[in-house]
């Protein structure tokens, strides 16, 4: 107060409003962009880092042969290029692809009978068909050797099935009778190689694989015959193709089978065939066709007074 007139107070108020406050949305995106370039860097190193073997494994297992898409692109098309739409039953196993031994006639030949002689034809209780495991032949009057092989293929599969390491294994193990002998063959599946693609080096599920049933078909004691087989893809290493692959794995199981007790006498011969006895001719790059097959020959036939040695 000035004497009697009042004094006029002034209240200034200053706000500060402060900036507008920055997100982070730069940091996610910079960290996208240091992950991107080292995933960049570290596909870089390990292209530089590998041989040109491994790389066209790597590249065939990432681009494996859709056989229902006829053609070489990651997966195929969804449901093997299959729609609701067409005709047939919606539920289906297209999407499976199953090796099983079709009712394939087995030529019987008949020896020439010398003069003064007599055929005797097989009796039609000994004719039995693939569907039932057995073929044209394997059982006759005295023949042991089905026997034998029947007890051998029982004895593999129940090996097979009770290590749990190896029952995954049992579908890629096809073991039956044909005319020349007992013949077991491991095959590739989907994704489950039983060597490394493009390689004659056996993964360890086929060592121990190989290991198992090798003490059970010493115990036959009929020579052995040893094969492989490659399926169509072309071998790109240089100097080398589906020729020396096929031979080279065959001869890999031969090693296998002899340090896994089979005396080397037994084994009478080791051969590849390349892609030239494909299981599947109409998927040539199906997995099914890369196999190691182990035929045990049946004995020589007994040969009688009016009957030419075999030859």
């Amino acid at each position: 107060m000035a004497g009697n007139q009042p004094v006029n107070l002034i209240i200034r108020k200053e706000e500060i409003v402060e900036g507008v406050p920055h997100g982070g949305a730069w940091k996610v995106a910079y960290a996208d962009f240091v992950t991107a370039m080292m995933a960049f860097f570290l596909l870089m190193w390990l292209i530089n880092a590998t041989t040109e073997a491994q790389r066209i494994g790597l590249a065939d297992y990432f681009s494996q042969a859709n056989i229902l898409n006829r053609g070489a692109s990651g997966e195929g098309k969804p449901f093997g290029g299959h729609t609701p739409f067409d005709h047939g039953a919606l539920s289906s196993d297209r999407g499976a692809v199953r090796v099983t031994i079709g009712n394939n006639p087995v030529p019987r030949t008949v020896a020439r009978t010398p003069p003064g002689a007599h055929h005797h034809p097989v009796p039609r209780s000994g004719i039995h068909t693939a569907r039932s495991g057995k073929t044209i032949g394997d059982i006759q009057p005295g023949n042991i050797g089905h026997r034998r092989f029947a007890a051998a293929t029982r004895a593999i599969r129940q090996a097979i099935e009770a290590d749990p390491s190896l029952r995954s294994l049992a579908r890629q193990v096809s073991i039956h009778e044909t005319p020349a002998g007992l013949k077991v063959q491991i095959m590739d599946t989907h994704k489950r190689p039983m060597f490394a693609l493009g390689s004659a080096q056996p993964n360890p599920m086929t060592r121990a694989l190989i290991r198992k049933i090798t003490p059970i078909l010493a115990r036959l004691g009929n020579p052995i015959r040893i094969s492989g087989d490659t399926d169509a893809r072309p071998y790109r290493v240089p100097g080398h193709s589906n020729w020396d692959l096929s031979v080279d794995r065959a001869n890999a199981t031969r090693q296998l089978m002899e340090h896994s007790g089979l005396p080397k006498n037994r084994i009478v011969a080791v051969s590849g065939y390349a892609d030239r006895r494909l299981l599947l001719p109409e998927h040539p790059r199906a997995a099914a066709n890369r196999r190691i097959a182990i035929l045990v020959l049946r004995p020589a036939p007994a040969t009688g007074p009016n009957l030419p040695n075999p030859r």
